[in-house]
């Protein structure tokens, strides 16, 4: 189903942004569910299988949020850590 589609494409982008260092969880119960919607689609059990592709998109949806949460938070600590490194520079160098 075009839910499947949805949700594979959402896991994909996950395990592409590096989510299976940032959260490995979020996107094993992705593919988990992913792999459940395709076994209970196979079988014919279509309602299973949307809410189970609904399900692995929103994990799939989650881990790649917070990969971009864990990637921001870093950016932002280096930033800092580059803004204190000016600072004690320019304390030195006043008179």
């Amino acid at each position: 189903t075009a839910q499947l589609a949805v949700a594979r494409a959402a896991l994909a982008h996950a395990a592409s942004a590096g989510s299976a260092e940032a959260a490995p969880a979020d996107l094993a119960s992705a593919r988990d569910k992913l792999g459940r919607a395709e076994v209970a689609l196979a079988a014919h059990d279509n309602d299973t299988a949307l809410a189970l592709a609904q399900q692995s998109q929103a994990d799939a949806q989650l881990a790649a949020a917070k990969t971009e949460a864990m990637r921001a938070q870093r950016s932002a600590q280096a930033l800092d850590a580059s803004a204190r490194a000016l600072r004690e520079e320019m304390a030195r160098k006043a008179p």
